[in-house]
């Protein structure tokens, strides 16, 4: 699963960590995040996300 960064403030969601706190479980993929999902750090939604080529 890849990581996706957020353009805004440069946040990464990593799908091996999930987010514990908006209660994503550990090996949820970014397109299984729910619509109202939004950057942990500054607030954006998932709009504002592009996926990290590794």
């Amino acid at each position: 699963m890849s990581k996706w960064e957020c353009t805004v403030c440069g946040w990464v969601y990593d799908p091996a960590e999930g987010e514990p706190g908006q209660n994503v479980e550990p090996g949820t993929s970014f397109e299984d995040l729910p619509d109202d999902f939004v950057c942990p750090e500054c607030g954006v939604g998932k709009d504002m996300f592009e996926e990290v080529s590794e």
